[in-house]
């Protein structure tokens, strides 16, 4: 049995200063009897029975919003229509129904999600992750988990590249999107041309048919769609994040031949490249998934990066040349303002984490907002006290990655620096007493298990610096200028 809407107002005006008399006798729905009772005072931004919702964008951040939405609604028996528009089909393969993601869901997340009851099927999760192996110029080094959990999946966003032939592929993005439908959300595959107000109520324009109007619009249609151009004619609040770009292709070779090369493994690559961040390259089946983030991406920083020998020695012998590739932007901040009234932003479209748990980030904001939307309102207001808060901690969280990534720039970019970061990475994963500082640091830098200012915190351990210090100096003593043992994950 769910809660009522009486248990839930209830609670919500406890605390009120005068008792309001409740005339439940009344020949007036559940939500009526409560609407003059809410917290906010006005009715006007509190979904009713056949409140309609419009989500923009049925990938994770849509689905998720959608998914919580229903189900809390239904908690406190609330019928509310919610649509998702998603013109695209993530049961194609290639561009039609792919969502531009490298497709790595940490561990901290699946444990999340098993939480709130949604267990990925084996079909969705296309290898699962036992190690990162981190490659530089002066040798490898494989790291286990820190926590030795191995849960982190590689997955396909749509389903799987351009020339996917036979291979088994299920979509995650499709998987999702099945949830929330499952709760009762429905799916329009219909372009959206114009967005305005009317009233104060949101309306939807479309080619092919009447405008509808909605009492709220949730935006998870990520940083890549056009519908962000619809909204320049809104207010100003909506300017959007600063994006970067970066670059996915997927490569073919035999599952057997992946297996051999890649093995379980994540493969992440710091080089001393100029505007070169980092790259990964992730086994999926047949499929090689190639990663790469830096700053101004073109296809002389790709080439140079596919032609460098530490990565031909990583690719398997026999793939084939890029069968499906994309150059897609990339949410480097929060959107100055992710709400307004009848308006929420969620996923990449308002706040993400930098570089890092994009999947993660869309749970949290979509939860966030739904939560706020159900048990609270759609005015600004409501939006800025309880779901802005969440935003604003990933946010905060990013100002420190940023300062950890540039210190990872410039470690990479020395020599020394790298090999001292290999050595102590190597002796951490050969001890098994040995606290793993650098392997802990490294292992949630490129799997985003763990938030940046918790990383930060790491880095100012004692044991961190002693140990640092020690590699630096071991590194600059005669004879330690070869590369250093890679561990091998058995």
């Amino acid at each position: 049995m769910g809660i009522s809407r009486q248990t839930v107002h209830w609670f919500k005006i406890s605390g009120a200063r005068a008792e309001v008399p409740m005339k439940l006798s009344a020949p007036t729905s559940v939500a009526d009897s409560f609407a003059s009772m809410v917290e906010d005072g006005n009715r006007d931004f509190n979904l009713q029975d056949g409140s309609r919702v419009a989500v923009v964008g049925g990938g994770p951040a849509g689905s998720f919003f959608s998914y919580f939405l229903k189900n809390m609604a239904g908690a406190i028996d609330l019928d509310i229509q919610v649509d998702i528009f998603e013109p695209r089909s993530f049961s194609r393969c290639g561009p039609a129904g792919c969502n531009h993601c490298g497709g790595i869901v940490s561990e901290s997340l699946v444990q999340i999600l098993a939480a709130e009851g949604i267990v990925l099927p084996r079909s969705v999760v296309q290898r699962g992750v036992e190690s990162y192996i981190v490659h530089m110029d002066v040798g490898d080094v494989a790291i286990e988990s820190p926590v030795h959990e191995q849960r982190i999946a590689a997955l396909y966003r749509g389903n799987g590249p351009r020339e996917g032939g036979d291979a088994a592929l299920e979509s995650f993005d499709g998987f999702l999107q099945g949830l929330a439908l499952e709760k009762g959300a429905n799916l329009v595959r219909r372009m959206i041309t114009g967005v305005k107000t009317e009233q104060g109520l949101p309306v939807l324009e479309f080619a092919d048919r009447d405008p509808e109007q909605y009492d709220l619009v949730a935006v998870a249609s990520g940083v890549n769609s056009r519908f962000i151009e619809l909204l320049d004619d809104m207010p100003s609040e909506f300017e959007p994040p600063l994006t970067t770009r970066g670059h996915i292709c997927e490569f073919r070779s035999t599952e057997e031949e992946v297996r051999r090369v890649l093995g379980d493994s994540v493969h992440v690559f710091l080089l001393d490249i100029p505007r070169f961040e980092f790259a990964a390259m992730i086994p999926k089946g047949p499929f090689v998934t190639v990663v790469m983030v830096g700053e101004d991406l073109d296809r002389e920083l790709v080439e140079t990066f596919l032609s460098d020998p530490v990565v031909q020695r990583t690719f398997p012998v026999d793939s084939t040349p890029c069968v499906c590739s994309c150059s897609p932007r990339i949410n480097l901040g929060a959107r100055k303002r992710p709400y307004a009234d009848r308006f929420v932003f969620v996923g990449d479209s308002g706040v993400t984490r930098l570089y890092k748990d994009g999947i993660g980030a869309a749970f949290r904001t979509a939860k966030a907002a739904a939560t706020a939307a159900v048990f609270h309102g759609v005015s600004a207001d409501d939006f800025e006290r309880h779901f802005w808060p969440a935003c604003k901690l990933i946010a905060n969280d990013n100002r420190v990655g940023k300062l950890m990534f540039a210190t990872n720039t410039v470690m990479k970019n020395s020599r020394l620096t790298r090999r001292a970061m290999l050595r102590m990475a190597s002796d951490e994963q050969n001890s098994d007493q040995a606290a793993p500082h650098m392997s802990s640091l490294l292992w949630n830098m490129f799997t985003g298990s763990a938030p940046y200012t918790e990383m930060f915190r790491g880095t100012l351990h004692p044991g961190f610096l002693y140990n640092l210090a020690r590699s630096v100096l071991v590194s600059m003593l005669p004879g330690a200028r070869g590369a250093v043992p890679e561990k091998r994950v058995a």
